[in-house]
């Protein structure tokens, strides 16, 4: 099963409410996340992208094949 754009939207605003979340993915297969979030104030970016990834645990195990994030604060 291929997870959907919107079901890694809502996993990640569960763990990240307000969060401002971009899925792209050319195969659906491959998926990049642009993640922006006052959250990340003043966490590393491990910090950052262990509070995006948490949340997808079980996902990746099941039907998410590979994801890239990346993390920014709003300006």
């Amino acid at each position: 099963m291929v997870i959907t754009h919107d079901k890694l939207k809502q996993l990640i605003l569960k763990a990240i409410p307000n969060a401002h979340i971009e899925v792209i993915s050319p195969d659906n297969k491959h998926y990049k996340a642009i993640v922006t979030s006052k959250s990340f104030e003043g966490k590393s970016l491990i910090e950052q992208h262990q509070m995006v990834l948490q949340p997808l645990k079980e996902a990746l195990k099941e039907e998410l094949h590979a994801i890239s994030i990346k993390t920014k604060t709003p300006q």
